[in-house]
């Protein structure tokens, strides 16, 4: 190379741009920092049709329009989640394949199971919050109470027999109740079942006396007088649950809620999460998406990663000790 084409080469690389140099590199890979280039995947591990489902089906349609790239929703229930969990750890960092968890999937089941997921909660970073939703405590009209200290003092007076029905051990139904019977010094029964169907069937006949749920999948029959709402499990926004009397008004210190996050691959650079962040951020404080949602007892809650960490915490503290106190494993 002669002394003047050194000279014109040496100009050249200067002023391309450092992408371009390095893709011009044999061998060396270089990731794309734009986001989104293409359809947008979220991973919900439940099935499809159910509110966590719906919820963000209808974040899907928000989140399309506002990053001009399709997003779909990808339904892997089953397996505890785990299936899900699997797909998003493995997937290309690069912000098109997000993991749309609920407390339980994020923060229960690692403290029930040594195959909870833990190991692959590792490889993903949070994105931010999604919703939050405060449960509520029915029971069945049929029984004599009509308040939360009058199913306390009947608890009390006839031990053993207050039962409560979930859809499974080690779901938030089945540690509510725990909390309740931890708090409230009385003896009541949990009655497990295989999925909520059932449960409420035998909470409406009377063969169940209680349960923690979320109000949706109890509004029908709570509006045709067969159950009885007593409380909230914590303060709402929601048009729902707002005017719901507290728990904690007559159990002091009884409080939680149920909600769901994203999350994406760690190895994701932290621009495209910020990226990410700003489009979901924007899209929950929708007012359209808000009067869709929330009538439904669904909070949505646009959120910092940070502050998804910070959830994380404060609940595998609450729910850890809760576990631990009844000896509560799915292993």
């Amino acid at each position: 190379m002669t002394s003047a084409n050194r000279r014109q080469f040496l100009s050249s690389s200067v002023a391309a741009p450092l992408s371009v140099l390095i893709s011009q590199v044999p061998g060396t890979v270089f990731a794309q920092a734009a986001w989104p280039a293409k359809t947008v995947r979220i991973i919900v591990p439940y099935a499809a049709g159910g509110p966590a489902d719906v919820t963000a089906r209808e974040i899907a349609q928000k989140l399309a329009l506002e990053i001009k790239q399709p997003v779909v929703i990808e339904n892997q229930g089953g397996g505890m989640g785990i299936p899900s969990l699997t797909t998003v750890a493995r997937a290309e960092p690069d912000g098109h394949t997000l993991w749309m968890p609920a407390l339980g999937n994020a923060v229960l089941q690692p403290l029930l199971s040594k195959s909870g997921g833990g190991d692959l909660l590792a490889k993903l970073r949070p994105v931010g919050m999604v919703s939050t939703s405060a449960h509520v405590l029915v029971v069945s009209a049929k029984l004599p109470v009509k308040n939360v200290q009058e199913l306390v003092d009947y608890a009390r007076a006839n031990p053993g027999k207050v039962s409560f029905a979930s859809a499974g051990t080690g779901g938030t139904a089945h540690l509510g109740m725990e909390m309740f019977k931890a708090i409230s010094g009385t003896n009541v029964l949990h009655v497990p079942y295989k999925g909520s169907s059932g449960a409420v069937n035998d909470l409406v006949s009377g063969q169940v006396s209680a349960m923690f749920s979320s109000l949706p999948s109890l509004q029908a029959v709570a509006d045709k007088g067969y159950v009885r709402v007593l409380a909230a499990t914590a303060p709402s926004k929601s048009p729902a649950t707002r005017a719901l009397p507290l728990m904690s008004a007559t159990l002091a210190g009884f409080e939680y809620t149920t909600w769901y996050a994203m999350y994406a691959p760690s190895a994701t650079p932290a621009p495209i999460v910020a990226s990410v962040n700003a489009a979901l951020q924007k899209v929950l404080k929708d007012p359209a998406l808000e009067s869709k949602i929330e009538p439904h007892g669904v909070e949505l809650l646009a959120s910092s990663p940070e502050e998804v960490n910070v959830w994380v915490k404060r609940d595998a503290e609450k729910w850890g000790r809760i576990i631990r106190s009844a000896g509560i494993t799915l292993d």
